[in-house]
């Protein structure tokens, strides 16, 4: 197969420690490292044909770099933006790069999931704000980690809530090396216990009442179905039993918990403080051309929103209920968009939601969440075009499946019309450009089909 020559360049890369491709194919060219296995080629021929013969596709003007899911890691970020040419890399630490002509001319976004449990939460957060302060124009969406940080911490001294009291126990173990970061570096040489009432006082503030337990399934019936409550009630007597003895293999107790949610809640919702940019700035999605780029997926809710008001209308209401009540926004179809993996529990997203997003204009979806191996991959979902680019980037989840070396991944969309899929873990850049795709596509598939003819 003939190699394209859309190679950007990797300005730095002898500061990596992890291999990037230096030759490019048709996104084709992986089968199913590249083509979703249930997604019959077929169907991508068809679909593709109708969006190239109805000239929907509208590219950015300028060029856009997606990363996703970098989950506290600061390094693999620090990779991924050698990986797009926006940047040159002048050092070993994660913020020791300058912005280059590409990436002035860029936009740089990131698309959700900046939260996890480490190895750094906050050095991954100050990357990404140095380069904001290096000029470049930056996009922040929101994940469902983001957001589950975010209601856990609002939720502690949220006291006789049936709805919202459980959020900060939900997050978890995996918000321990979090708290352990704020804990050691702002608190631990002070006088950071100071006021901090009783290991027993903290604990009722923190946890859910035991009669949680009892009330919340009268309280969710109607709102949640069945299922979700029993599986709601199975996770918070996981996690309700098992936070305490993992806060102390941190040395922490309940006591230092507490006094990190509180310096937490300063330092990103109090105005001026070091990260309340972050929040400040996020979106639940953006449009660029016909792209959408949001961190999971879509229901039909959603898509009609999309249709009849836009992605200015859909961030607004984000942004209105986002510090209101966790668990209308947890349950609803707000948050589905940041944790749908399109399962019988999420919400449904149907050929009537497909007929919403054709009738929005939009051309494809591009979005996180569903972390892959061998970079990233297109799927339909309801003859919807997807573009999965969460790529197992974090070194925690490259550890627990198996994936050797550091990550480092992008997602450029061209205004020329094409787009490059990049990842450390495949030895190509995956090129789609809806043409010559397609092209390929039906080559390859006229190619089986003579294959089987001369087999019978």
């Amino acid at each position: 197969m003939k190699s394209f020559k859309r190679i950007p360049e990797y300005c730095g890369k002898s500061w990596l420690h992890t291999h990037l491709p230096d030759e490019a194919m048709d996104w084709t060219h992986g089968n199913h490292k590249s083509i979703e296995e249930v997604t019959k080629q077929a169907d991508l021929i068809s679909v593709l044909t109708d969006l190239n013969k109805s000239k929907v596709w509208r590219w950015p003007k300028r060029k856009h770099y997606f990363f996703s899911d970098l989950h506290a890691d600061a390094d693999a970020f620090a990779a991924s933006l050698v990986a797009c040419d926006g940047i040159k890399k002048i050092g070993p630490k994660p913020t020791d790069f300058v912005l280059n002509h590409s990436g002035k001319n860029a936009n740089f976004i990131i698309g959700g999931d900046c939260f996890d449990k480490g190895p750094s939460t906050l050095e991954l957060l100050r990357t990404i704000h140095y380069l904001k302060k290096q000029g470049a124009r930056v996009r922040i969406l929101a994940g469902n980690h983001d957001v589950r940080v975010l209601f856990g911490m609002l939720s502690a001294n949220r006291n006789n809530d049936v709805f919202n009291e459980h959020f900060f126990i939900r997050t978890g173990e995996k918000i321990i090396p979090l708290l352990k970061e704020i804990w050691d570096q702002y608190l631990k040489n002070g006088n950071g216990l100071k006021g901090v009432p009783s290991v027993t006082e903290c604990k009722r503030h923190l946890y859910p009442r035991k009669s949680w337990f009892k009330e919340f399934p009268k309280a969710a019936q109607g709102k949640l179905s069945s299922p979700q409550i029993k599986r709601e009630l199975d996770r918070l007597h996981r996690k309700y039993n098992r936070f305490e003895g993992r806060c102390k293999s941190e040395d922490m107790n309940l006591r230092h918990v507490y006094a990190a949610v509180e310096k937490w809640k300063e330092l990103f919702l109090a105005p001026g403080q070091e990260f309340s940019w972050f929040y400040k700035y996020m979106r639940l999605g953006y449009r660029s051309g016909s792209l959408l780029f949001i961190h999971a997926g879509l229901d039909n809710e959603i898509a009609s929103l999309l249709h009849t008001g836009g992605v200015k209308k859909l961030n607004r209401i984000f942004k209105d209920a986002l510090f209101e009540s966790p668990f209308n926004f947890y349950y609803g179809p707000l948050c589905n968009t940041i944790r749908t993996k399109y399962r019988d529990v999420d919400h449904p997203f149907t050929e009537k939601g497909a007929r919403c997003v054709r009738d929005a204009g939009i051309s494809a979806l591009i979005h996180g969440h569903r972390n892959l191996y061998h970079g990233q991959r297109i799927a339909l979902r309801h003859s919807i075009l997807n573009f999965e680019c969460d790529t197992s980037l974090d070194k925690n989840t490259r550890k627990k499946e198996g994936v050797p070396g550091p990550g480092a991944a992008v997602t450029i969309i061209e205004p020329n019309g094409c787009i490059l899929g990049i990842s450390s873990d495949y030895p190509y850049i995956k090129v789609f450009d809806p043409d010559k795709t397609l092209k390929q596509l039906t080559k390859d598939i006229n190619k089986k089909g003579k294959i089987r003819h001369e087999a019978k």
